[in-house]
């Protein structure tokens, strides 16, 4: 009976998260709940798929929102909750 012996280079692939690369930025940006008015957060870092960011206020995240980079800009992102730590918020852009 023969066995099979598998080496590492025969192994089949494990499965990867791709993430993208996280830049920190510590800039002010702008919640924009739905029905509500936007209050400030910091962003503290952020990639192409989402960020990580800061609010004085966490209860008063909802799970999706917009996010705007300046108070009046029309250009906003869609963001999902990811993760909560206490006031830290990570995000996923939709």
């Amino acid at each position: 009976m023969a066995r099979l012996v598998l080496n590492a280079a025969m192994k089949p692939p494990s499965r990867q998260i791709k993430r993208g690369v996280r830049r920190i930025r510590q800039v002010s940006a702008w919640i924009v709940p739905p029905g509500r008015d936007a209050f400030e957060c910091q962003v503290m870092d952020i990639s192409a798929n989402g960020a990580k960011i800061i609010s004085a206020m966490p209860s008063q995240v909802p799970d999706r929102f917009e996010l705007a980079f300046t108070k009046d800009d029309g250009k906003h992102r869609l963001c999902e909750v990811v993760w909560r730590r206490g006031k830290m918020i990570g995000v996923q852009f939709g």
